[in-house]
């Protein structure tokens, strides 16, 4: 059964920084290319970070959101079967429910591209 589970989220202070994770299990994770979106309180879901797939023979390429370009970091780590999201720099703005979503050898920024979806991940950025 395939499953994506994100971890890391939690309060911090503005200003702090936080590591989100999305573990799959069931897939090779390196076949997939993984969004992270979040929904803000009242709002959509809106599209934060992506990367693509890779193989020996294909390089990942990353995508962000302009307005978070330079304070969110996409990373895969296929030892782990995982990616990455690393915030610094954050405010009571990105307090969201985070979601990570996969899809085979595809990578897109908008959210109906992607048909595996985790739970969910809570962040609160708050003193």
């Amino acid at each position: 059964q395939v499953q994506l589970l994100e971890s890391g989220g939690g309060l911090v202070q503005p200003g702090g920084s936080l590591r989100l994770s999305c573990a799959a299990s069931g897939v090779i994770f390196s076949r997939y290319g993984v969004g992270w979106f979040r929904q803000r309180p009242g709002k959509e879901r809106e599209f934060v970070a992506a990367i693509s797939w890779t193989t020996a023979e294909t390089p990942e390429n990353t995508y962000y959101a302009d307005s978070l370009k330079g304070r969110f970091t996409i990373s895969r780590h296929n030892e782990k079967n995982s990616v990455d999201l690393q915030m610094s720099s954050l405010g009571p703005r990105d307090t969201a429910v985070y979601y990570c979503a996969a899809a085979l050898l595809r990578v897109s920024t908008a959210s109906h591209q992607y048909g595996l979806w985790g739970q969910g991940t809570q962040v609160t950025v708050s003193s």
